[in-house]
């Protein structure tokens, strides 16, 4: 039997106790320092709480401090590291090896996907050195997934399934901090991917000009997930610690959801990895969440339209196409869409620039925004990316979860007993025959649990009871035996976090000891600090150089892509394309005319970006 989890983003204490309630198995969220997004901070008073509240439900809370370490900050990460464990989190997310030296705690490292996790190599070598689980690379194949699995079956592999994508492979783009001084294995990403580029050849040809052409769409693996399951992907994460409380609600219930239909129709197979039942008071719907247009990205290898050239922002979904503009304040709309006031429409004008447009009033299918754009015209197809009625059911509560338990009533010597699972508490009171039936009310009462977080179906009464339980008896019966059952529960919930696997030098792995996997470039392994020095010069590495954030290197790329614009503009001769007229190299030029050379690796299909 398998577990699978489904692990969503928390920006926030309120974030996460949302994720928990909407399906969540776990969660991750940032500390007040050294998380991979800067503006996403957390204390650990917040992430305490976030903790005691996911482990009633036997849910889990990962901490992510997965930036790179600069050599002043060493004593403070040992200190954070100390408060995490104090706050009882589950694991911790790692992108420094000087980590594993400074961890002198129980907490369980997890190596996350900034640590460029997407071979066999590197997940050997990685669980050698004792992590329990591995976060890979986006860039995977559901194939290359299930070749993982199989030669280190016995590291949990944790897998993105929904959310922004970066262009570069994980801790490999220094762009951002070549260009603005932000390191984005810092959490100081300035979204360089993002920009407007041209597109020009070695003679100064435009081939493209003004388009996001780094910027990929949204990835979406909802209908993947059992063919990521059968390869053997374990957890399943969302992407977005940035994102508010709406998306997290609603992307984690459409999720959590399907996860469940696997489970039914394979449950000898899978179960969930956290406990609760939860009803929902809406019907997931990721068109209606930001996105900029969803792929599967490499599930199923190579493919094309991953990009998004026109714009970086959320499209949404598509409702129709403009039928009919009348005198210049009002238009029709083909199509069965529904309308409110308030919704945000937008639409690509004949420049392929994204405009926006607010809806003032409905009439049915027309709509009067409050203000007419000019370049709004007949045939043009329009996409929600603000509906009201969505965003007004996300705002109420829209989930209640719960955990299911049996009770069994019973009776003693003395009086009567309760369990509650594997939990007994007795009473001792008078045995009084009943005069009529007394079942209906004893089940009544034994199941009012009110604002506690479990909820109960099945009360087991002795065939042969016939006797009278005061109301009350039975209330404080079932009072005492939620509280006992509650207290034990957090308990043993504390005990299996504390028996996660330690991991680090000093500590044993059931994986043999793997080579470590070399860099063309050395300051592709990110060394900040002299802990994180010594333990790859350990490990047998002979260059010292440092990460690019220290010593930035002029030779080396800046990105290193599995994303291949010659292949998504239709010239990849090697896959079915067709020879372009352009002549090569190929640069990307920004518009303030700084240029970045673009190398075609077709031996190991990837894409390098090098700064001119």
């Amino acid at each position: 039997m398998r577990t699978l989890e489904l692990l969503a983003p928390a920006k926030n204490l309120e974030t996460g106790i949302a994720a928990i309630d909407h399906g969540a198995d776990a969660v991750y969220i940032g500390a007040h320092h050294f998380g991979a997004r800067a503006s996403a901070g957390n204390s650990t008073e917040d992430i305490a709480q976030l903790c005691q509240y996911a482990h009633q439900f036997q849910a889990k809370v990962y901490v992510t401090v997965n930036t790179i370490i600069y050599e002043n900050e060493l004593t403070s990460t040992a200190s954070l590291l100390k408060e995490l464990e104090k706050a009882d989190v589950d694991a911790i997310l790692v992108q420094d090896m000087a980590l594993l030296d400074q961890n002198h705690t129980s907490l369980c490292l997890h190596a996350s996907t900034q640590t460029d996790n997407r071979t066999i190599e590197k997940v050997k070598w990685l669980a050698s050195k004792g992590f329990k689980r591995i976060v890979l690379a986006r860039e995977l194949s559901v194939e290359e997934i299930r070749e993982i699995h199989e030669a280190v079956p016995e590291v949990e592999l944790e897998v993105f399934v929904h959310g922004a994508l970066c262009v570069s492979y994980s801790g490999l783009c220094y762009a951002s901090q070549y260009c603005f001084g932000r390191s984005a294995n810092r959490g100081e990403c300035a979204q360089f991917c993002r920009m407007k580029f041209d597109l020009i050849d070695s003679q100064g040809k435009i081939f493209e000009k003004e388009r996001h052409l780094l910027s990929l769409k949204d990835m979406c693996q909802l209908d993947n997930l059992e063919r990521l399951a059968e390869a053997g992907a374990s957890s399943f994460k969302i992407e977005g610690r940035l994102k508010d409380v709406k998306y997290v609600k609603n992307v984690t219930a459409a999720y959590s959801r399907r996860l469940d239909e696997i489970v039914a129709r394979y449950p000898d197979r899978y179960r969930r990895a956290s406990l609760g039942r939860i009803e929902y008071t809406f019907q997931p719907d990721l068109c209606k969440t930001f996105n900029r247009g969803y792929t599967t990205y490499f599930a199923d290898g190579r493919q094309k339209n991953i990009a998004s050239f026109d714009t970086p922002k959320a499209i949404g979904e598509y409702v129709g196409k403009v039928k009919e503009i009348r005198d210049g304040i009002s238009f029709n709309v083909a199509g069965v869409a529904r309308f409110s006031n308030g919704d945000g429409l937008c639409f690509l004008n004949k420049n392929r620039e994204l405009e926006g447009l607010r809806v003032n009033r409905v009439e049915g299918n027309r709509l009067y925004p409050y203000k007419m754009p000019q370049s709004l015209l007949p045939g043009t197809m329009l996409y929600r990316n603000n509906d009201q009625e969505f965003e007004k059911v996300l705002a109420r509560p829209t989930s209640v979860r719960r955990r299911p338990v049996s009770m069994k009533l019973g009776v003693t010597n003395d009086g009567f007993s309760l369990s509650i699972e594997d939990i007994t508490i007795t009473v001792v009171a008078d045995h009084i025959t009943a005069q009529k039936p007394q079942n209906e009310n004893i089940v009544r009462q034994l199941t009012k649990l009110g604002s506690t977080n479990l909820v109960c179906d099945d009360v087991e009464i002795p065939a042969d009871f016939n006797y009278f339980i005061p109301s009350s008896l039975l209330s404080d019966m079932r009072r005492k035996a939620v509280d006992e059952y509650t207290k034990v529960s957090s308990m043993n919930s504390a005990e299996a976090s504390l028996s996660a696997v330690q991991v680090g030098p000093n500590h044993s792995s059931s994986v043999s000891s793997a080579p470590l996997p070399r860099y063309d470039k050395p300051y592709c392994y990110n060394i900040a600090n002299s802990k994180s020095l010594a333990f790859y010069r350990h490990e047998g590495m002979g260059s010292t150089s440092m990460a690019y954030e220290i010593e930035p290197s002029p030779e080396g790329p800046i990105m290193q892509c599995r994303y291949c614009l010659r292949y998504e503009l239709g010239g990849c001769v090697k896959r079915g394309g067709k020879m372009k007229s352009w002549i090569e190299p190929l640069f990307l030029k920004l518009g303030d005319g700084r240029l970045f050379r673009l190398e075609f690796d077709c031996r190991n299909c990837q894409m390098n970006v090098y700064a001119e």
